[in-house]
């Protein structure tokens, strides 16, 4: 049970952004976000968008850089994977 998050190279709302997930359960994912501050409201289908100001706070928390191919790729084999557009269970 793993938090991964990559770099912080998604532009939007005058900022660069990271993604922060789990290749576990969203429970670990919700519970990991909690302990570093981040907003619900920054939860998104599968993942939490983490400023590019909060990175090191959540790679000191625990989670694991990585690329973010990769990041898609051990969030789909975890099963956790909720692209646009589809209902999110």
């Amino acid at each position: 049970m793993t938090v991964y998050i990559d770099p912080a190279t998604w532009p939007g709302h005058g900022r660069m952004w990271s993604h922060l997930v789990s290749d576990a359960s969203f429970e670990e994912l919700h519970a990991f976000a909690a302990g570093i501050g981040c907003p619900e409201r920054a939860f998104e289908r599968d993942h939490y968008d983490v400023p590019s100001h909060r990175y090191e706070d959540a790679v000191r928390a625990g989670a694991v850089e990585i690329g973010s191919k990769e990041l898609v790729r051990r969030l789909t084999a975890a099963g956790l994977r909720r692209p646009k557009g589809r209902p999110s269970a």
